[in-house]
């Protein structure tokens, strides 16, 4: 399928509220396309990975972060920008990062999703509609139904369940890292740091598809869709007599009388 399709698709069948977005992993500079804004450069301060997804998805930018961009430490390590080190994985910073004991914050540490480091120089973000490359991933910002619909789509062909996992914290690695790692979809619980500085919404989650797994959702999609059992908007069942007050039903009935 065209972006451009693809594109048509999910807006037809999800409705976002917000841009489907395309992500790609550039591994130089070079792979940047002119038009692409760099936070520094054009706007003169570093933005987290979350932030940048929240202005392509908002404003329909299309933004590269590296390394000097990005400002989360946490993003930087899940996109492989940054090596890990010692004291972040022993859970030295447990305490003043409020992530709970040392051993806990060590096992967070190691199960954190993270590109190899220095394989990567930036992430780019971009509208599904403005891009000009071939994405590693797909997100979708959406209420509960909306995602619901993409579980669906992503299981229509091969059946089973979905599965994701979250630690409340840390979605761009769930997004990017996770969905590059596993080849699979996923569906993500925005962290602190998206709703704080990507402006993600109490009523929103987010769903991410690696590139491969683009066109069978869609095609699930479209089939649910046409079976008429799974729909979005949802439909609501309205062929029923509805009950209305006693006094409605004696207004009526005087209403109906001859003159």
């Amino acid at each position: 399928m065209e972006l451009k399709e693809i594109n048509e698709a999910l807006s037809f069948y999800v409705r976002p509220q917000t841009f489907p977005l395309a992500i790609r992993m550039c591994q130089s500079a070079e792979e940047i396309p002119q038009k692409a804004r760099l936070p520094k450069r054009n706007m003169g301060f570093p933005v987290t990975v979350c932030q940048g997804i929240g202005m392509a998805r908002r404003y329909g930018w299309t933004l590269a972060v590296g390394k000097d961009e990005e400002s989360c430490p946490y993003g930087a390590l899940a996109l492989g920008f940054v090596p890990t080190k010692d004291k972040f994985v022993d859970g030295s910073f447990a305490e003043s990062l409020s992530r709970g004991s040392g051993a806990a914050a060590a096992r967070s540490a190691e199960a954190l999703p993270r590109l190899e480091y220095g394989k990567y120089s930036h992430v780019l973000i971009s509208p599904l509609h403005a891009v000009t490359f071939e994405p590693h991933v797909v997100v979708i910002y959406g209420d509960s139904a909306q995602v619901m619909r993409l579980v669906q789509g992503a299981v229509y062909e091969r059946g089973g369940y979905l599965t994701s996992s979250a630690a409340g914290g840390r979605d761009c690695a769930d997004i990017i890292s996770q969905t590059m790692l596993s080849g699979e979809c996923q569906f993500v619980l925005p962290c602190n740091g998206d709703r704080i500085f990507g402006m993600a919404q109490d009523h929103e989650m987010a769903f991410s598809m690696p590139w491969s797994r683009v066109e069978s959702t869609i095609r699930g999609l479209k089939a649910g869709h046409e079976s008429g059992l799974q729909r979005y908007p949802i439909p609501s069942y309205l062929r029923f007599e509805a009950a209305l007050p006693p006094s409605y039903y004696k207004l009526m009935d005087y209403l109906k009388q001859s003159p």
